[in-house]
């Protein structure tokens, strides 16, 4: 048991499955700049309170420089035997410079660490989810000022409602992606308070000074109550629940662009690069980035779920079962930042068949609210207008017409108030331009917001 950190208790060797099986190293491993980083703090800090000497912190600094050189390396052998990114590194510390590597983890504990690597690791990758967010954003504002004049049907019940724009339907994921980054910036700002020197749950004898670690760290302060520090996993909680939501974003974008690339929509096609054919039929241009997107959603969602069911019994403080949540979030983080950067990429190459969009937008009675809405100003109570409009539809579908191919007698005979003055100002374009206010659909807001939204990621990290 000598290799054990805390062998000196049990008299057995551990056995060899349950070794495995308790290991954490295949998942951990990916902090080791964390931790070297924590212990680099730590040591600095018990130097300072004289806890350790000069003699030893320079030895240590220097011990932890070439483990991480040999890490990035590839000169640095993980062992599941040490259970943990943690007593891997100090194991190969001691042994390069003695008793000096034993010393660096008085007045800490392996619980204060993991909690301290943690967050250090995921307050990194938050800060790149983020700038992912917002280079999509990004693309996706480029991509509506393009198209701020490009009409296509709006849907309800993914039935023809009302006409739009491209711009518009793009402008509205922006805005989805920014409550997005607000979720992960607010997740960050609350979880940068440094745990380390709580120790196991108690905090330490040793006059430890909490507050140079956290600053040392870039922490806005250290953490408050030291049972708290080493059992929180609100962190992870928080940013698994953005993360769930923001693919549940991309999984809404996923499904529309699959449906538009379809031959029952034609809306778009897809740039070749991100779609893959059939081992059958030859014709087949599948597309299969927003198919995984989509159904990457399920797995990130289920690990908020894992991690919630995880914490839910959980008494105070640390528990084994915490071990389980690094793999939830990592794992979510690495496909969710994949996501985003599969729409980055893919979608500034997506062809737009505008004429399509165009005749499916002046099709399906895409105009029928504007007719109603016509008929009020004419004096006509909104309900009478409603069902005039509803008459006219009905007869529409029964003679395969559009409302403004209606003739005026058909007009006069549904209802004397409507004409066909007002069919012929049923054109979608004037439709899409007459809603012309702060959030409507008409091409001067869209460029508006456009541009509101360009300034506004200039500015915003």
């Amino acid at each position: 048991m000598s290799d054990k950190p805390w062998g000196g208790r049990f008299d057995a060797p551990t056995d060899a499955f349950v070794e495995a099986f308790n290991a954490s190293t295949h998942v951990d491993a990916r902090m080791y700049a964390e931790d070297i980083a924590g212990s680099r703090a730590h040591a600095r800090m018990l130097t300072q309170q004289g806890i350790l000497s000069h003699e030893d912190l320079t030895l240590i600094l220097q011990g932890l420089d070439t483990i991480e050189a040999d890490i990035e390396a590839d000169n640095f052998e993980f062992t599941i035997a040490l259970e943990d990114v943690h007593m891997n590194i100090e194991k190969r510390l001691t042994d390069n410079i003695g008793d000096a590597g034993k010393r660096l983890h008085t007045a800490r504990s392996r619980n204060d660490q993991v909690a301290t690597d943690t967050r250090l690791y995921l307050r990194k990758r938050t800060d790149e989810m983020c700038a992912r967010i917002r280079q999509l954003q990004s693309v996706l504002v480029t991509l509506a000022t393009q198209h701020a004049d490009t009409v296509m049907p709006g849907f309800t019940h993914l039935q023809t409602a009302q006409p739009v724009t491209l711009g518009h339907h793009l402008l509205a994921y922006v805005e989805m992606l920014d409550r997005d980054h607000g979720r992960f910036a607010d997740a960050r700002q609350r979880m940068n308070q440094c745990p380390l020197g709580s120790a196991a749950l108690a905090g330490t004898t040793f006059p430890i000074d909490r507050n140079m670690t956290a600053t040392e760290l870039g922490f806005a302060e250290p953490t408050r109550n030291s049972l708290d520090s080493v059992s929180d996993r609100d962190f992870i909680m928080e940013l698994l629940a953005a993360s769930s939501i923001c693919a549940v974003h991309l999984s809404r974008f996923s499904e529309e662009l699959i449906l538009w690339m379809s031959a029952q929509f034609k809306f778009i096609d897809l740039p070749d690069a991100f779609c893959t054919g059939s081992s059958i039929m030859p014709q087949k241009k599948n597309p299969d980035m927003p198919e995984l997107v989509r159904g990457k959603t399920g797995r990130i969602v289920g690990a908020l779920m894992s991690i919630l069911m995880t914490i839910k019994s959980l008494p105070l403080a640390y528990n084994k079962d915490m071990q389980e949540d690094k793999e939830a979030i990592f794992d979510a983080y690495d496909n969710l930042e994949g996501s985003l950067r599969v729409f980055s990429d893919m979608l500034p190459n997506m062809k737009v068949n505008v004429d399509v969009l165009y005749r499916a937008a002046a099709s399906g009675f895409a105009t029928a609210t504007d007719l109603a809405d016509m008929l009020v100003r004419a004096g006509v109570p909104f309900r009478d207008a409603h069902a005039i409009v509803g008459k006219s539809v009905a007869w529409c579908i029964e003679h395969q017409r559009e409302l403004h191919q209606m003739p005026a007698q058909t007009c006069a005979d549904i209802d004397a108030r409507l004409s066909t003055d007002m069919l012929a100002q049923l054109s979608v374009e004037q439709c899409v331009a007459a809603r012309d206010h702060v959030g409507g659909t008409a091409p001067a807001q869209v460029r508006a917001q456009c541009e509101f939204w360009t300034q506004q990621l200039e500015q915003k990290p």
